[in-house]
């Protein structure tokens, strides 16, 4: 399941809504819309509506891929109570792991009023104190406040203007502040399977932004200082471990999915640890705000 959300922590545009709430409080509800996106809020409001809570990141011999993950937040993220925003955040399985690791004070942002309400009950379950914003980020933020680090994990893929979003994130930032951005990597060998086997999933990601070459254009323009930046995960057959054509020959390549799957997570752990543009499974990039 946290892997199926990893490759969801994905959402594009915000509707003009602020839910200012804490995990034991009363949400208040304002509406509005837009921009250019890869995806509809529709797909995202019947994703969540059948979400199954609570839920949250932790550390799994099964998920070497969230291990991995965490290894990189521990590592390079401060040891200390910060403010934090996750912008596509719902249901907050990764913000959840913020507050309970680092004391962070967390505040979620998303566009689907749907995924908005699922954070909010996931954290009153969870007994977390949250604020959650359901906001077009391409609106008017100025009812949001800025954050000492803002993250997204799997949403910049899902926009043809990479560095206008970044520059969203950056916008809720404070100087000095730190951003984080994450997001699965559908090119070398996991774009072939998917090609074939999930080709609906492949159209709703911009396939530019998973090679790391790519990202000094936005570094440089933004003028971001690099703290980490690289492939991480190794080699995860999960990543294409998906069947949207069930025609005699994606049901052969899926089955030869599955048995790379469990090859990999049996077989050839070991070789995990390797990792690279042609077949890591996921991107990492942490920038300090000039």
């Amino acid at each position: 399941m946290i892997w199926i959300i990893m490759h969801t922590r994905i959402v594009n545009q915000f509707l003009l809504v602020k839910l200012l709430i804490s995990a034991k409080t009363n949400a208040t509800l304002h509406t509005n819309m837009t921009y250019d996106k890869l995806t509809e809020k529709q797909h995202w409001d019947a994703y969540w509506s059948k979400f199954n809570l609570p839920v949250e990141v932790k550390r799994s011999n099964a998920n070497i891929l969230v291990n991995e993950e965490l290894n990189i937040f521990e590592k390079y993220l401060p040891q200390k109570s910060v403010s934090i925003l996750e912008i596509g955040g719902a249901p907050g399985q990764y913000l959840a792991y913020m507050h309970k690791q680092f004391g962070y004070k967390i505040s979620c942002l998303d566009y689907s009023e749907i995924g908005c309400r699922k954070t909010i009950e996931n954290f009153k379950l969870l007994d977390i104190p949250v604020n959650v914003y359901q906001q077009d980020i391409f609106s008017d933020l100025t009812n949001v406040p800025k954050f000492d680090i803002v993250y997204s994990m799997g949403l910049i893929e899902h926009f043809e203007d990479v560095t206008k979003v970044i520059e969203k994130h950056l916008s809720l930032l404070k100087p000095g502040g730190l951003l984080m951005l994450g997001l699965p990597n559908f090119r070398g060998i996991n774009g072939a399977f998917l090609k074939r086997l999930a080709p609906v999933l492949i159209s709703q990601h911009n396939l530019k932004t998973m090679d790391i070459r790519t990202w000094t254009m936005f570094e440089q323009k933004l003028n971001l200082q690099q703290v980490f930046k690289g492939y991480i995960g190794g080699f995860e057959p999960m990543t294409f471990l998906i069947n949207e054509k069930n025609t005699f020959f994606s049901r052969i390549l899926f089955l030869k999915a599955r048995v790379l799957n469990k090859i990999f997570h049996v077989n050839f752990k070991f070789l995990r640890k390797y990792n690279s543009r042609y077949f890591s499974s996921y991107i990492i990039g942490i920038y300090r705000k000039s």
